[in-house]
């Protein structure tokens, strides 16, 4: 049985008058105020780079946000926002196109990528009004305010919270933000930072999430645990009742995060979930790691963590508080490299750097603050198209003979991004041509997975009837870990190290027209 939520969060934010003045968005001819490069679990799966190369457009209103969307040339063309102003439900509407699928009451970024949106000039606020992310890949958002967020009450948006994530959502990276609301769930509020069905590869970075009763989960409910590959790091958590944040399922890297005034419960993990929870420091907070609420258990690692006047709530049996010792129950495997300041700088760093409109300073990771170097037009890695595999892949053509043995997909399980009408994961594993899975767009993924571990070492990518080399450049990713096996730029036979693994994706990074998989063939 869950714990009820505590009614203790202080109000105390004003609410900014609507009914700001509608404009379109304008190209605007000048470097981006974007800065800095992703980090974390988003630096994985290909990286996150959201619009960089593409047009960078002004926008003070949510309908020029929207109308920048849609008059991209298609769903995934790069582009920037810049947003100054406060965006609110009286200058926000539906705006239709080919490119976009936008809503009417939030800012609804839904079937798109790579997209940048980045707060510039006096600042950018969101307010009562939430960020919305659908079935997309590859964004960024940055430096802006997002406030007052409601699930019920008046007025209502995006579910309660201030930025939402759900249903096959792929690298998105969250930074210098300032998410808050004015009280709990009694008030009309929900989480602030929500991830749902099938949300991987994401980062909160340098940002503050306060005032609210829920910082924010990772899945829904006990049996959503297909997300993860999660980090947070450089945040300030402050005067949360819980979920700072909940997992269920998934792994997460919490570090160097200052947490002040957890009411109920901080860290929640739970139904599976493994966290490394390091350098961080937790100060007039209770319960901040364990498994709460349930007796599906969830995992840490815990170590360099300073706790200062924490208080522990005694095991029962939904109840696993970490403390007060906090020693570690699994190890997690972190695949990037990062730098980690001591825990005793940590309040320090975050009130220096955390939040928007603090010039997206980062910490050097020596405890001081540094200013990234903003980025100019043009990538320094390829196109987010086609994004780059965060170590060298061999891109030699696959050869045209079929490999021998058994095609282990007979019998296996698939999955992957939005589909195109009439197609079906499963059709790659049918051993039928004349069945097929297509994207929803250009671009997309399709996965063969199985419950435990299987060793392969090549893949066969049949293209239905008709639609032979229409897939330019690819990439085959370990879906257990996001690493890249191979890349290149026609499909067929694809050889890599072999690996075992429990799920193998072949991305789509670009074609020549639709793409249509017949046969997603696996072996050994």
């Amino acid at each position: 049985m869950r714990r009820p939520v505590a009614r203790r969060v202080q109000a105390g934010l004003a609410t900014a008058a609507v009914g700001a003045a509608i404009c379109v968005a304008l190209p605007v001819h000048q470097a981006s105020a974007a800065a800095g490069s992703a980090s974390g679990y988003a630096t994985q799966n290909g990286g996150t780079t959201g619009g960089a190369g593409g047009q960078t457009v002004r926008a003070s209103t949510g309908t020029a946000i929207h109308a920048a969307l849609c008059n991209r040339a298609s769903s995934s063309t790069p582009i920037v926002i810049e947003v100054q102003g406060t965006i609110n439900h009286g200058n926000t509407t539906k705006v239709s196109g080919n490119s976009c699928n936008t809503a009417a009451d939030k800012i609804e970024l839904k079937e798109i990528s790579n997209v940048t949106i980045v707060g510039v000039g006096s600042g950018a606020v969101f307010d009562q009004l939430g960020i919305h992310i659908r079935d997309s890949r590859n964004i960024i958002i940055q430096n802006v305010t997002v406030r007052n967020v409601k699930k019920s009450g008046s007025p209502i948006s995006n579910g309660g919270d201030a930025i939402g994530m759900e249903s096959s959502v792929r690298n998105v990276w969250v930074d210098h933000t300032t998410l808050e609301a004015s009280g709990g769930e009694s008030a009309g509020y929900d989480g602030l930072f929500d991830m749902k069905d099938d949300v991987q590869y994401v980062t909160l970075s340098y940002s503050i999430l306060r005032n609210s009763g829920r910082g924010g989960l990772i899945g829904s409910s006990e049996s959503d645990r297909g997300n993860g590959f999660v980090t947070f790091h450089h945040n300030l958590y402050q005067n949360i009742d819980s979920r700072t944040p909940l997992l269920r399922g998934g792994i997460a890297h919490i570090y160097n995060n200052s947490y002040v005034q957890l009411n109920e419960s901080g860290i929640n993990s739970r139904a599976g979930a493994r966290a490394k929870v390091e350098n961080n420091y937790f100060k007039n907070s209770r319960d901040v790691l364990g498994t709460f609420y349930t007796s599906e258990a969830g995992y840490w690692q815990a170590s360099g963590n300073i706790l200062d006047n924490v208080t522990w709530s005694s095991p029962g049996s939904e109840t696993n508080p970490a403390g007060p010792g906090m020693p570690s129950n699994t190890s997690v495997s972190i695949p990037y490299s990062y730098r980690l300041d001591g825990a005793s700088c940590v309040p320090d760093i975050v009130r220096q750097t955390a939040g928007a409109n603090t010039g997206l300073k980062e910490s050097n990771g020596s405890c001081s603050p540094t200013t990234p170097t903003p980025t100019t037009p043009g990538p320094t890695t390829p196109a987010p198209t086609t994004p780059a595999p965060t170590t060298p892949a061999p891109t030699t053509p696959p050869p045209t003979s079929n490999p021998g043995g058994t095609n282990l997909s007979i019998g296996a399980g698939s999955d992957g991004s939005s589909k195109a009408s009439g197609t079906s994961y499963g059709d790659v594993r049918d051993g039928n041509m004349g069945t097929f899975w297509s994207p929803a767009g250009s671009t997309g993924d399709i996965s063969i997975k199985w419950g435990s571990a299987t060793g392969i070492s090549s893949i066969n990518i049949r293209e239905a009837s008709g639609s032979a080399g229409s897939i330019t450049s690819w990439q085959v990713l370990n879906g257990d870990t996001g690493a890249v096996l191979a890349s290149g730029s026609r499909a067929g036979v694809i050889t890599f190290a072999r690996t075992s693994l429990k799920k193998v994706t072949f991305r789509i990074n670009s074609s020549a027209a639709t793409p249509k998989v017949a046969e997603f063939e696996t072996y050994a």
